[in-house]
């Protein structure tokens, strides 16, 4: 099906555009009174997350209401750790926890990887249906996280400051560590390409936890995967998101993908010449500036967007929009990227 607005897609390739394409990181959310109705009628995230209507359903709620350029798929990062036969809870206070977490070889022996990507159908399910109900108007992201992120929620157990536990197996036992790794890897490599089998126009790696290891570690635990995700992936265009990790800017640079996720501490003009012109740059309003004035917002984006410039650019928040955010801040920076021209 022929899109009718493929900006993002032309921009991750490096083609020219009228203007700046849009989306926000976590934009069907919280921050929509519609998300909430829908909630409010489920035992939990969980049960939205797996119900492939509903989910395509809060997908659609952010092109509808905001005017975004893309769609995101409505699911988790932690569903892979799932599938792999490690099952999370989600706690509204506390947000995701693992009953059973990775402490020994056993463990890691015991996961599913052979054909762990099957358990994920109501994923693809989710996509074929947004895609359907898309009918062309824009194009539609795919997901996953990036295997050290993956691999911290699942040796620490639980969101963490420090993810001490999980730095703790990577100087221990690296071996180990790399074993996991290596599972985690190839089942997020077919998770993605059933993604895109099912309608996926655009993937987004989110290595959240990026920014709490060494540039060392880094290099070892995570680089080396996420690189060898995007060669696995020639088909669409890849967006790698590492939040924290502005010491391994020139090294995202080089990866097999087309854009750089930023994150807001890292700054536009230096990451642009680290990064090189070869590449397409997302973000990176601060997410707080959302909560200042219609004016002030958009100041900001304004300044963002002059920032960046007119060539190989996809705003976006630096972060994910924070729940308790109005979502008439939200639109406002929406309709002032939208509108800007330069």
């Amino acid at each position: 099906m022929q899109l009718k607005n493929d900006l993002i897609l032309r921009a991750a390739k490096g083609e020219s555009t009228e203007r700046t394409p849009v989306w926000l990181m976590r934009q069907a959310g919280r921050i929509l009174p519609e998300y909430r109705d829908i909630r409010e009628k489920l035992s939990g995230f969980k049960e939205l997350a797996t119900t492939p209507q509903l989910a395509a359903e809060v997908t659609l709620q952010p092109v509808d209401i905001l005017g975004v350029d893309a769609a995101i798929i409505f699911s988790d990062i932690l569903v892979v750790p799932e599938a792999m036969g490690l099952p999370y809870e989600m706690a509204e206070a506390k947000g995701p926890w693992f009953p059973k977490k990775i402490t020994t070889l056993a463990d890691i022996d015991q996961l599913r990887v052979a054909q762990a990507e099957l358990e994920l159908d109501y994923v693809y399910e989710a996509i074929k249906i947004t895609k359907e109900e898309l009918n062309g108007r824009v194009p539609l992201i795919g997901f996953a996280g990036a295997p050290w992120t993956i691999f911290a929620y699942m040796v620490e157990g639980q969101g963490s400051k420090t993810f001490s536990n999980a730095k703790k197996m990577l100087y221990s036992d690296p071996v180990m560590s790399h074993r996991l790794l290596e599972k985690i890897t190839g089942v997020t490599i077919a998770y993605l390409k059933k993604q895109i089998e099912a309608g996926a126009d655009m993937l987004q790696l989110f290595d959240s936890w990026a920014g709490i290891l060494s540039p060392a570690q880094y290099q070892e635990f995570s680089l080396k995967y996420i690189s060898q995700i995007c060669d696995a992936l020639p088909e669409v265009p890849v967006t790698v998101f590492a939040k924290g990790a502005f010491f391994a800017r020139k090294e995202l640079g080089l990866l097999n993908c087309q854009t750089i996720g930023l994150d807001w501490n890292m700054g536009i003009a230096e990451s642009r010449t680290i990064i090189g012109n070869n590449k397409t740059l997302q973000g990176n309003l601060d997410p707080c500036v959302l909560y200042t004035s219609f004016g002030e917002v958009k100041k900001h984006t304004e300044s963002m967007l002059k920032e960046f410039g007119s060539h190989r650019h996809i705003a976006n928040l630096g972060h994910g929009v924070y729940p308790d955010t109005d979502k008439d801040k939200v639109k406002c920076f929406v309709d002032t990227v939208k509108e800007f021209r330069f």
